[in-house]
């Protein structure tokens, strides 16, 4: 079959290449591979900035396609149902072990840059009827994250939810966050994302050039409280105002690093106010299910700011790379 290989961890050091079509053992189905979605992590990877890929590798942890053929033992699912794949096939559910944490496509397995997978059955969801190949190629890291950022801070009517930046994690929980009737905070240097993120149903805009201190900006929109969910996507430059921004027994949401990994912050704030520091790294195959579901029911449609060619591999990590340039998610249409 035809696959995108990255040969090394550099941003253009993607190549052509034909690889054995893998074949559906027990229990396993074979999906051609039709859209791939891009995620952070994916750029830490091609950037030597995430441990544990051995190289040459096929990239992108996210994708969704069709089933051409069923192992034996798979029911549930028939040839033709299109599907997307979990970016961790071996977390199905609970609290993850170490073997099923470290178990990620487009790291130790194979990603979405080629024209067939092979995965275990129970590891892909249904895509809901409303959402093309594109869309849903965007649900397994993306939307899994913003489903479990506002499940684990109970976020429904009345809640407050702030989001840093107008990436894919930030524009899934916004979506997610009004069908639940919350109230919704988000920041962006850009007034023109803004204005995008208002036409979603961003309550409140706020501009963190301009308004630098913008924690104090959610205090002030909060009466003082300050959010239920802080959705910290940032790391070392954000981190200490979004524990200020956080309402006490609030949960703050840690799933990024785009300025850095070390943060320094004081303690006292999350002690006093109660804080639920809380670490992501996905979610389960069961988490995606429920985000599907729950995506599905809101007719909500992920959003997409462009859509490259397989052959485009460089241009698209470089687009995400330089960050900022993106509102929602960069993907990819597979045609071999």
């Amino acid at each position: 079959m035809k696959a995108i290989e990255l040969s090394q961890p550099r941003l253009d050091a993607f190549r052509a290449a034909s690889v054995a079509t893998p074949e559906p053992q027990r229990g396993e189905v074979l999906i051609r591979q039709r859209a791939a979605s891009l995620n952070f992590v994916d750029v830490a990877v091609a950037s030597g900035n995430y441990p544990g890929p051995v190289f040459p590798l096929i990239p992108v942890a996210d994708g969704a396609g069709e089933i051409v053929l069923l192992g034996e033992g798979v029911t549930g699912f028939s040839t033709g149902d299109r599907v997307v794949a979990h970016a961790k096939p071996r977390w199905i559910g609970g609290r993850p072990r170490p073997y099923e944490m470290t178990q990620m496509r487009g790291i130790s397995l194979p990603g979405s840059l080629a024209e067939y997978v092979a995965l275990p059955a129970n590891s892909i969801v249904p895509i809901p009827a409303n959402l093309s190949f594109e869309a849903a190629s965007t649900l397994p890291i993306a939307g899994t994250t913003a489903w479990n950022a506002l499940r684990i801070a109970n976020v429904g009517p009345g809640s407050v939810v702030v989001l840093l930046g107008t990436g894919g994690v930030s524009i899934f929980t916004l979506q997610l966050a009004k069908a639940a009737g919350a109230t919704v905070i988000i920041t962006s240097s850009s007034d023109e994302k803004l204005e995008r993120a208002k036409a979603l149903g961003a309550d409140h805009l706020i501009n963190y050039r301009a308004t630098s201190d913008w924690d104090g900006k959610v205090l002030e929109l909060t009466d003082g409280l300050g959010a239920d969910l802080v959705v910290e996507t940032g790391g070392t430059a954000t981190f200490a105002r979004a524990v200020n921004a956080t309402a006490p027994g609030g949960t703050l949401f840690t799933i990024g690093f785009v300025t850095g990994a070390e943060a320094t912050v004081n303690l006292l704030p999350i002690i006093i106010k109660a804080l639920k520091v809380v670490g992501n790294n996905t979610g389960s195959v069961s988490d995606l299910k429920d985000a599907a579901r729950a995506i599905g029911a809101a007719r909500i449609e992920p959003v997409v700011d462009k859509v490259f060619s397989q052959n485009e591999a460089t241009e698209a990590y470089t687009h995400m790379a330089a960050g900022g340039l993106h509102f929602g998610k960069l993907v990819f249409g597979l045609d071999w």
